[in-house]
């Protein structure tokens, strides 16, 4: 007898009743292994939904249909952040794209390609609140402290006065852009990457035994197969992470020109804060309603699995560029993304005092910004605050992900493909969007702005994404693996303890992207801390308010706060990239 397991046919007469009665999960043991996720995805992101929903169309309990919906968008400069928030969409994944093909082709040669693909990962485990100081610094409108502004001024020949200024109110979103895409273009290299390596050398071959061009090659043996499905992914997954610019916003515009780079991420924020109401809710489904779309066109261009990466194959002569014009390529971009970590590290090496009046390559470097940030409680306890946090929610979501996957991977046809959509459009949910009515929930289960409360807000907010990508890793074995699976354990826990080893790199990924994840974060901090429960993230938010005369201790705060995520990153990039192509999101 056959039948579909994990997606494929396997023969299961050879594991015979009883011991495929222990192998499996009964329907209570299924029941009881879903309910984790689902209390916590209902309470904490569908019921929150729900209430938004309700929230915008009612005013004092009253039914006021779109008037919420009317009132929001004729505000004042409400038509602005819209046509912003759409202008972030669909330039920022273009220009992350373009670059993360470039480079992943260029940094092909493994020479230089390695120490390349290094240099621009470590801006993704950066927190954005970082990304904001380290640009902020970058773009100081002062020439005197603004490395960009100094340059400008002498390559151009002009006075401070008459550079144009990246921090003001016409380049602000410029230069914010830029940022996000210094901060992204690693993730782009890595999966471009991925793709490249997994192209068969002998479609190559095969082209050219029909005699076909150089074109021919580079669109029937890599665009046609794999590259223009990675380019959608590519750029439909950055815009979805362009709707979550909130950190990078908040942090790196100064406060005179906020208005003019805001979108729907800080916009709806202001409207309602932890808040729910009518105005503010309708901003919000607004923002929703966009951010699923979004989801929704990513999802037509992943429902199959990605080729698993395969060793590099050397580039063939009439495919690769010109040796010296890749190697420059590669170099020139090393250094480009080099030089704000420069300026971060500089900076932080300055004597606080010199560091508000003055460059960094104007006196000697000084230890005293991290002794005056050492002598600090704050930061310990902050630090420590965080490690707990993140330490316990990676845990807590892990082994949540890890029990509500295996049963879902059973599902096939239309039911996996709903659970697909479900999942995914619960891991875009704005954490904004849902604020007012979590706190409502936690107000009443707990004291709002506790540990527990921003423990359980991370947790269900991470849950989505794990159990979307260890579901699909699970589904990605093959059938002889599960089979040997399933005849060495003797309960359903074994069966899956042993398929988890199997599929160590998903379970990897997902550990560190949620860790890290907690680590950088700002904004569920922002919404749901209180006096005991400060996270990193607040609180280098919280030392950026008097960012001149602070700028010499928040660097070196920024560089302490960024060492354990770009190490874990750095270490655990290989796992990341095939345990994402190979639970990837589909």
């Amino acid at each position: 007898m056959t039948r579909p397991v994990l997606g494929e046919l396997a023969v299961l007469d050879d594991v015979g009743p009883p011991r495929r009665g222990r192998a499996y999960p009964a329907a209570g043991a299924t029941s009881a292994l879903l309910l984790p996720a689902l209390l916590l995805l209902g309470a904490l992101v569908a019921w929150p939904v729900l209430r938004t929903l309700h929230a915008s169309v009612v005013i004092d309990g009253r039914w006021v249909g779109t008037a919420n919906f009317r009132a929001a968008l004729a505000a004042p400069g409400t038509g602005a952040v819209v046509g912003r928030t759409l202008l972030w969409a669909l330039v920022v994944p273009a220009v992350v794209t373009v670059l993360g093909y470039l480079l992943a082709a260029a940094s092909r040669r493994p020479q230089e390609g390695g120490l390349v693909r290094l240099i621009l990962v470590v801006p993704t485990a950066l927190p954005l609140v970082v990304t904001g100081v380290t640009f902020r610094l970058l773009y100081d409108p002062d020439p005197q402290r603004g490395l960009a502004t100094l340059l400008m001024a002498r390559l151009t020949g002009r006075s401070a006065e008459q550079v144009p200024q990246l921090l003001g109110p016409g380049l602000v979103t410029v230069a914010l852009m830029s940022a996000f895409v210094w901060a992204w273009v690693g993730l782009a290299v890595l999966v471009f990457r991925a793709a490249l390596d997994a192209v068969p050398p002998s479609l190559a071959d095969a082209v050219r035994a029909f005699g076909g061009s150089r074109r021919d090659v580079l669109w029937d043996a890599q665009w046609r197969p794999l590259l223009l499905r990675t380019v959608a992914v590519v750029f439909a997954l950055v815009a979805l992470g362009t709707s979550r610019t909130f950190d990078l916003i908040l942090v790196m515009a100064p406060g005179s020109v906020r208005d003019e780079a805001s979108v729907l991420a800080l916009r709806v924020w202001q409207a309602s804060g932890g808040t729910t109401t009518g105005e503010g809710a309708a901003l919000g489904v607004i923002w929703l309603v966009a951010v699923v779309a979004g989801m929704l066109v990513a999802a037509l261009f992943v429902r199959q699995a990605w080729p698993p990466p395969q060793d590099p194959a050397p580039a063939e002569p009439d495919q690769a560029a010109p040796r010296r014009v890749t190697r420059l390529l590669a170099v020139g971009a090393a250094v480009a993304w080099l030089v704000p970590l420069g300026v971060l590290l500089a900076t932080s090496l300055h004597d606080p005092v010199d560091a508000a009046a003055r460059g960094w390559w104007s006196s000697p470097p000084s230890l005293d910004s991290y002794r005056q940030l050492a002598t600090g409680v704050e930061l310990w306890r902050t630090l420590g605050f965080t490690l707990v946090l993140a330490t316990v929610v990676t845990a807590a979501v892990l082994c949540i992900a890890l029990l509500a996957a295996y049963p879902l991977a059973w599902l096939t046809g239309p039911p996996a493909q709903a659970t697909a959509l479900l999942l995914m459009g619960a891991s875009v949910v704005p954490v904004q969007v849902i604020a007012g009515p979590v706190n409502e929930v936690l107000g009443v289960v707990l004291s709002s702005g506790t540990a527990r409360g921003m423990a359980l807000v991370h947790i269900a907010l991470g849950i989505p994404f794990a159990v979307l990508v260890l579901r699909n890793a699970f589904a990605d074995l093959p059938a002889e693996q599960v089979r040997a699976a399933r005849l060495s354990g003797r309960h359903w826990w074994s069966t899956l303890r042993l398929l988890a080893r199997h599929n160590r790199p998903a379970v990897i990924a997902v550990a560190v992207l949620e860790f890290v994840q907690v680590w950088n974060d700002l904004v569920v901090g922002l919404l749901f801390s209180g006096p005991g429960a400060v996270s990193l993230g607040l609180f280098l938010a919280g030392q950026s308010r008097g960012f001149v005369v602070n700028s010499g201790v928040l660097a070196a705060g920024s560089v302490v706060a960024s060492i354990l995520p770009v190490l874990l990153v750095v270490l655990a990039r290989r796992q990341l990239v095939a345990g994402l192509v190979a639970g990837g999101v589909r």
